[in-house]
């Protein structure tokens, strides 16, 4: 059975600051109403470029993940990802392990390596080489499992060290949330990912997806881990649309945006359009698609649950 997602990037409503989570909170219901099995938000503190840049607003993950969690009753809920340069392992293992008290055991602790080097120069956290914020990627997941699995844990690496650190209450779901990894790169991340995670989460169309999940099944041989003991995700973007012009004119204006990327990351169409090319991307090899649908309304996302449970769960 297939299971989807829902990633909730952007934040400006047609309202005022003040009913922002409000309508925050009403996209994750109407995920929850739909069938979607995941609602999921990004870790920045600055808008990306693709949705407005800086001057656009965009509220704290984990605070409004808490939020989110008193709204919601059956969506698992996490952030697609945490930047490993933004919190302290240990800090982000307790928050982590509040989500999952506060949600009553819908937690997931989405991580990676973090990328968006603006945002790091404006609010002052460190942005390292790519290689040593992998080497932090993977001593950070090491102490959160730790510290998701026991009351006192001592651990000490090349760049994090913890010393009797307390994780009091423990996390209702048993052994801790579940662990994402997220990003494709093969030689580190993947590696990664067979080593120590629960999830991945990789990107782009059907022969990508295909190629990426080949080598994570490689890592995962080398490493002696059987592969389906992890769950395959995909984030992309989801416009459903109610007729064929207006397809047409969605698809010019986000091409405009995206160029080739668009074919990549991007699903547009009617619902029979939809359901295809799911199809394809499921047969990649996908246990899970997260979709954001940056331009849909709540009932619209309701609406796309709803098809994509019908058809293919």
């Amino acid at each position: 059975m297939t299971r989807f997602g829902l990633q909730i990037p952007n934040f400006r409503p047609a309202a005022p600051d003040a009913e922002m989570f409000d309508h925050t909170a009403e996209r994750a219901t109407a995920a929850e109403r739909g069938g979607f099995d995941s609602v999921w938000v990004m870790d920045h503190f600055w808008q990306l470029p693709a949705l407005g840049g800086p001057d656009e607003p965009i509220l704290e993950a984990y605070t409004l993940l808490g939020a989110l969690a008193a709204r919601t009753e059956r969506v698992q809920l996490g952030t697609l990802v945490t930047g490993v340069t933004y919190r302290n392992p240990a800090l982000l293992a307790k928050m982590v392990t509040t989500l999952d008290v506060i949600s009553k055991g819908r937690a997931i602790l989405g991580i990676g390596a973090a990328w968006y080097e603006p945002e790091h120069v404006g609010f002052d956290f460190d942005f390292p080489r790519a290689g040593e914020r992998l080497d932090r990627l993977e001593e950070a997941v090491q102490i959160c499992r730790a510290m998701f699995r026991d009351d006192h844990q001592t651990w000490e690496g090349r760049y994090f060290s913890i010393a009797d650190a307390r994780n009091v209450p423990r996390p209702i779901q048993p052994g801790g949330p579940p662990i994402m990894i997220g990003g494709g790169g093969e030689k580190r991340t993947l590696r990664l990912v067979a080593q120590y995670a629960d999830m991945c989460n990789v990107s782009g169309g059907p022969a990508m997806v295909a190629h990426k999940l080949d080598v994570l099944r490689t890592h995962c041989k080398d490493v002696g881990r059987d592969p389906s003991e992890i769950t395959t995700t995909r984030l992309g973007t989801l416009v459903l649309t109610n007729d064929a012009a207006e397809t047409a004119r969605t698809t010019e204006f986000l091409r405009g945006l995206a160029g080739a990327d668009l074919d990549e990351q991007f699903i547009i169409g009617e619902p029979d359009d939809v359901t295809r090319q799911v199809g394809t991307l499921i047969d990649a090899g996908l246990d899970s698609l997260i979709f954001n649908m940056p331009l849909s309304q709540p009932e619209t996302v309701t609406r796309a649950g709803k098809l994509l449970v019908s058809t293919f769960s």
